[in-house]
C-alpha cells in the first residue's frame, strides 16, 4: 500500500492541526492504521492507532486527550486531529498500515506494521 501524508506545517503553541494519510493499492478498509513520530535526534515514537472498522483507538500516554484519530474507508484515508500543541510535539508524522488483515488487538508497536508514508513535518513554536 502506498501512502502519502499532508496537513503538516508552522503552528504556534496551544494551536491545532490535522494530520490526514490516502492509501492507494491495498483493501485498505481491513488493516489497522496508526500515526508515529520521530523527533530529531529521538527514537519513533508511537502516537495513535485505529482498528480496521474505526471501532477501537488507543494513544500514546503524552497525548492525554489532546489528540483525536479517526478513518473513512470509503475514502481511503486516516487523520490526526491534533489540538492544544505543544512544542514538544515537534517531529515528523508517519502514517502506518498494519501487516495483517483484521488484526482483532490493537498494537502500539511499529514492527506490526510494514507499510509507511513519507512523513509530514510538524514544528510547534513557543
Amino acid at each position: 500500500v502506498q501512502l502519502v501524508e499532508s496537513g503538516g506545517g508552522l503552528v504556534q503553541a496551544g494551536g491545532s492541526l490535522r494530520l490526514s494519510c490516502e492509501a492507494s493499492g491495498r483493501t485498505f478498509g481491513t488493516y489497522a492504521m496508526g500515526w508515529f513520530r520521530q523527533a530529531p535526534g529521538k527514537e519513533r515514537e508511537f502516537v495513535a492507532t485505529i482498528n480496521w472498522s474505526g471501532t477501537m483507538t488507543d494513544y500514546g500516554d503524552f497525548v492525554k486527550g489532546r489528540f483525536t484519530i479517526s478513518r473513512d474507508n470509503a475514502k481511503s484515508t486516516v487523520a490526526l486531529q491534533m489540538n492544544s500543541l505543544k512544542p514538544e510535539d515537534t517531529a515528523v508524522y508517519y502514517c502506518a498500515a498494519h501487516r495483517a488483515q483484521y488484526a482483532k488487538v490493537l498494537v502500539t508497536t511499529s514492527a506490526y506494521f510494514n507499510s509507511w508514508g513519507q512523513g509530514t513535518q510538524v514544528t510547534v513554536s513557543s
